[in-house]
């Protein structure tokens, strides 16, 4: 399961990701295999299965194994900083309140929360092979997931967009200047008319480079996530039926992207020695939900987890969690 590069670990909002996300950072870093384990929830829980603080930094939290959570808000506000201090290098002074007002109008539109952690993903999975051997993402849940991973394809539909227009703007602009007078002064008369020719062309330039270059970048990370033998992504399910409701349609739209699902796990079923009434209604109902899986996903990769006694929280439960998550791994099949 571990033997690609990059794995993204998701599923719907409790149903133990993070633990299953940990576990296989765990089993991986013990094979010597130099790890990284991200997390890209807001809500953050990586810290609280390792006992230890974890930030936007990557730490190291045992031998071979490193962990990072993305501030998911404040990789907004970094973005946006970046893109205002890019964007005065290429004005005047007098333009920069006007500069600071659309970008902080910006930071508040749909898609740019997702837009910026999207970047620090794409960043993290150039990592992987050269820096780290394996990456995984421990995603939020699967609704985040879904539109961060399909903001490659929209953004570079958007991007080249940009600069489709950037190139007509640029020609359309030579062809005015030729028709004016050698005697009449050039100026642009939208929002930068103190700029001159040389101004506008060195801006042009910059703007489309910028443009070209996060191009790439999101271009080169939809190709690592379309790329089944370097990206592998886990869909993390409980027996019950909201999760199995929402894994289904997260697989079903990242089908549609071209991202093949590598595997499903089945987490968190009853152990077979409980006995009583109560316990043997739960059983027909994960039984029936065991079937309902089967129908749901056939053809993929089933890894069936147990419940543990307790919850996970520090390297004594992980190591268990692990131990369990690899015997569960040995004996999968596909459904």
């Amino acid at each position: 399961m571990c033997d690609r590069r990059i794995l993204f670990v998701g599923g719907k909002g409790g149903v133990g990701k993070t633990t299953i996300a940990s576990s296989l950072a765990l089993l991986a870093s013990d094979t010597g295999r130099r790890v990284l384990v991200v997390s890209t929830d807001p809500a953050h829980s990586l810290g609280d299965i390792f006992d230890k603080p974890i930030g936007e930094k990557e730490i190291p939290l045992l031998e071979n194994l490193w962990g990072l959570e993305i501030d998911s808000e404040r990789e907004a506000d970094s973005h946006i900083s970046t893109v205002k201090q890019t964007m005065k290098t290429l004005v005047a002074p007098k333009m920069y309140h006007e500069i600071d007002r659309q970008l902080d109008l910006a930071r508040h539109s749909p898609g740019t929360v997702e837009a910026a952690v999207l970047e620090r993903v794409a960043d993290l999975m150039s990592k992987a092979g050269s820096k780290y051997d394996l990456v995984i993402f421990d995603t939020a849940p699967t609704g985040h997931t879904v539109r961060l991973l399909s903001l490659p394809e929209i953004i570079t539909a958007w991007t080249e967009g940009m600069l489709n227009h950037q190139e007509k703007s640029k020609n359309l602009g030579i062809l005015l200047d030729s028709l004016k007078n050698d005697e009449e002064p050039v100026t642009d008369h939208g929002m930068m008319d103190f700029v001159q020719n040389e101004s506008k062309d060195r801006r042009n330039e910059e703007i489309s480079r910028i443009l070209r270059r996060r191009n790439d970048k999101f271009h080169e990370a939809r190709k690592l996530l379309i790329n089944a033998e370097t990206t592998g992504f886990l869909l993390v399910l409980n027996p019950e039926r909201l999760p199995i409701l929402e894994s289904k349609k997260a697989f079903d739209v990242l089908r549609a992207f071209q991202i093949e699902i590598s595997g499903i796990v089945i987490n968190r079923l009853l152990p077979d020695e409980l006995e009583g009434d109560f316990f043997k209604g739960r059983f027909e109902q994960q039984s029936h939900y065991l079937d309902e899986i089967s129908e749901q996903f056939e053809g993929i990769r089933s890894i069936q987890v147990g419940l543990l006694e307790r919850d996970v929280h520090g390297i004594k439960m992980l190591q268990k969690s692990a131990s369990m998550l690899s015997k569960a791994i040995s004996d999968s099949e596909v459904l």
